[in-house]
């Protein structure tokens, strides 16, 4: 199960990464309330976004793979909260805790960036102006034309889900007594050519020391935007960890 994180939706997120599994597993790409085929909910608290994904995964039945990539809280809680998890893989997740000087602010500056074209309706200038958060030259040069449009229509969503968790109150999904829940074996990887390396090296490291079965590895060469146009590189990865998994009897 392949979910997106704090941007994007079910229907772009892994378009290009399915392919890659999808003859050994069975691929789901749910979106979350507000995206894609989803109906929409004022409320995008992360404990709400942990409680759809668990029904989803209910409803799919054991033993669930899950994908988390960006924004991780809703795999995180879901991995915490459901036994049908089986494994879990992290790519690039972003815990708030570990970020180094400057790191929230300048991803704030990038959320009020997309946040002005998006009240006037804009998306697609708010995805082009959010990006460069996330997506390097490189990688922005092999993007499909109509990303910016693509993208751009989660936009909504991806506000109010950082500004309503943003001024939440209470335990985190990410908190350790939390990941310590997490009883499913967990693979935290991270890209040499990410725009914020330290920010998500740190985030890796962070969740593999505290969930029970936790590593972490890096991957030569991907940028945050690797399930998009590095998907060979990472679809490598996962098949050989969740193949392991499944080697193993879980």
């Amino acid at each position: 199960m392949l979910v997106h994180g704090g941007w994007g939706d079910g229907e772009v997120a892994y378009e290009a990464l399915v392919p890659q599994l999808s003859g050994r597993f069975t691929c789901y790409t749910p979106s979350t309330r507000g995206r894609g085929l989803s109906g929409d909910n004022p409320d995008h608290t992360a404990g709400r976004l942990v409680e759809d994904l668990v029904a989803f995964i209910d409803m799919v039945g054991a033993p669930v793979y899950l994908l988390g990539w960006s924004g991780i809280e809703a795999v995180l809680g879901a991995a915490a909260q459901s036994s049908s998890v089986a494994a879990v893989a992290i790519f690039e997740g972003y815990i708030p805790t570990v970020a180094g000087p400057g790191e929230l602010a300048a991803l704030g500056a990038a959320i009020e960036r997309a946040a002005a074209p998006a009240v006037v309706g804009n998306l697609a200038d708010a995805a082009r102006s959010f990006a460069p958060y996330v997506i390097n030259d490189a990688e922005h040069a092999a993007l499909p034309p109509d990303f910016h449009e693509q993208w751009g229509r989660s936009i909504p969503a991806m506000l109010r889900y950082f500004q309503q968790n943003a001024t939440a109150e209470g335990p985190r999904m990410y908190d350790a007594g939390r990941l310590a829940k997490v009883s499913a074996p967990v693979l935290a990887l991270w890209g040499t050519r990410t725009t914020h390396p330290a920010f998500v090296r740190e985030s890796a490291r962070y969740l593999a020391e505290h969930v029970a079965r936790g590593e972490v590895r890096e991957l030569e060469g991907a940028g945050h935007f690797a399930p998009v146009v590095a998907p060979e590189l990472l679809g490598g990865e996962l098949t050989a960890f969740f193949d392991g998994v499944r080697a193993h009897g879980e």
